[in-house]
């Protein structure tokens, strides 16, 4: 799940992460007041949209400023506007929110993130002098300037490491006093949280040798939320695409994509193969949708319902495996479901398992104008006809 800057920034005070001080607002009328509080705090107050989306500051997100009136124009122009940066696309997201925080004396920036590395199988701290640039640039261009310390899941991060990694920064002597227990408290805020990411860029070295989160991503484990109602209030759902979020109230894996062919499938490597099938066959997947090794009338009524509610989408691709579910009684809820939805585009389904025959027939038998497809590459070759 992802959350604000101000949500993250709240979790790392909670760990005695050292955050500059904030207020976060709805509506133009709580700006001046807003203003007046963190003003006493620093001349310099920052702007900054609240979506889920970086690259705030490349599309005018971020401002900031020196005076009452900079402010308020800030937030008037920001509050409410379609913000597009490079990770939201070309529809850009409506700013709801934003974040007046004190400005920073700042000496230099760095970067530094807690993540899994699946490729040894720890988490691990990643940083790099070069803040204020996506990681992705930084790893591209200058590769010896990424750090990685690994961190045994037994004894979790050591002094001796953080002591490590604020040299390894090139830190000023006086700055690692203040550095050693942010590193700590940064790595205990994401074990004890349960994040699958947790990001700070920049990364602040402010004059006085202080060590300050001038930005923070968090993304929170689904998972465990259970294990935190209070993080778990934190979700907005007007960031989320709203066929992901009905989908994620059927308990289907759903990822809305660009394409015209709406793929049905369960298991999530099959629904890889079918949308690169999908691809090489020279159409366009429009959706990411897995429902599950139990696939039955419900699932699939859902199913078809979610992927109808994109109105991209000129034909249906349903691509089942029969292994945990026989491929008949899939079929037979394919019929069902297909008759309640009221399908109006064209349909290609694909049964391959257990009882795949006895499914074709059925569908073969049921009087629904579709497809019957036997293999993938069969499928590939009818794919482009389904729209046209």
């Amino acid at each position: 799940m992802k959350i604000h800057e101000y949500q993250a920034k709240e979790i790392l005070r909670r760990h005695n992460v050292n955050v500059p001080y904030g207020v976060v607002i709805g509506d133009k009328s709580e700006a001046e007041k807003a203003y007046q509080d963190v003003s006493q705090k620093s001349s310099i107050v920052v702007v900054k949209a609240q979506i889920h989306a970086g690259g705030r500051g490349k599309g005018g997100g971020v401002k900031v400023t020196k005076t009452k009136d900079d402010a308020m124009q800030a937030v008037d122009k920001i509050l409410g506007m379609q913000l597009k940066t490079p990770q939201t696309g070309t529809e850009g997201k409506k700013v709801l929110k934003v974040y007046l925080e004190q400005g920073i004396e700042i000496a230099k920036e760095f970067y530094i993130s807690v993540l899994l590395d699946r490729s040894i199988r720890q988490t691990i701290i990643m940083a790099s002098t070069e803040g204020g640039m996506e990681i992705e640039e930084v790893a591209e261009k200058h590769p010896e300037k990424i750090i990685k310390i690994a961190i045994d899941p037994g004894i979790g991060l050591q002094p001796n490491q953080a002591r490590e990694l604020a040299y390894r920064l090139e830190l000023p002597a006086e700055a690692v006093k203040s550095a050693v227990p942010f590193f700590m408290s940064l790595y205990k805020a994401y074990m004890d949280e349960d994040c699958s990411l947790l990001e700070i860029n920049p990364l602040i070295l402010t004059k006085q040798n202080q060590i300050v989160a001038g930005d923070c991503k968090i993304n929170l484990d689904d998972n465990a939320l259970f294990r935190h109602q209070d993080t778990a209030a934190y979700r907005d759902k007007t960031e989320e695409d709203p066929l992901e979020l009905k989908a994620s109230e059927f308990n289907l894996n759903y990822v809305k994509l660009d394409g015209n062919i709406g793929c049905m499938v369960n298991g999530a490597g099959l629904a890889m193969a079918t949308m690169d099938i999908t691809k090489l066959a020279g159409a366009e997947p429009a959706n990411f949708l897995d429902v599950g090794g139990g696939a039955n009338v419900e699932t699939v009524t859902n199913g078809f319902k979610i992927i109808l509610g994109d109105p991209h989408v000129k034909a249906i691709f349903v691509n089942i495996f029969g292994g945990i579910v026989r491929c008949d009684r899939v079929a037979q809820g394919i019929v069902e479901a297909a008759k309640a939805v009221n399908i109006k585009v064209p349909l290609m389904v694909r049964l391959k398992g257990t009882n795949a025959e006895e499914g074709k027939k059925i569908l073969n038998d049921s009087g629904l104008t579709l497809i019957v497809a036997d293999e993938l590459s069969d499928a590939a070759e009818k794919t482009p006809a389904l729209i046209k």
